[in-house]
């Protein structure tokens, strides 16, 4: 399966990650790999900032957003990294 596949489908919930994750260990893609390391990070934080009262809920927004952001750059085929996180998603994950 090509890379840009395999990270759209990343996008689609927890369980598309982890299918990603299965499709990406058979044939490893950089493309995919990178968009997983983004998501990871976004599926974290998301989790973490829905405990958190008030400010975690405003910031699920911001959350969604970079979501977004990182969906619309995969189907466009480009590698861009979020904005403030992106780099540190890349490097705490680059196991994956």
């Amino acid at each position: 399966m090509e890379g840009k596949t395999t990270a759209i489908i990343a996008h689609i919930t927890l369980i598309g990650w982890i299918i990603a994750i299965i499709i990406n260990r058979n044939e490893k893609n950089e493309f995919a790999s990178f968009y997983i390391r983004q998501l990871l990070g976004l599926f974290l934080a998301g989790f973490i900032l829905a405990w958190i009262p008030i400010i975690g809920w405003l910031l699920s927004i911001a959350i969604f957003v970079f979501w977004l952001m990182s969906l619309i750059n995969a189907i466009q085929g480009e590698k861009k990294e979020l904005p403030l996180v992106g780099h540190y998603f890349q490097e705490w994950f680059k196991s994956l």
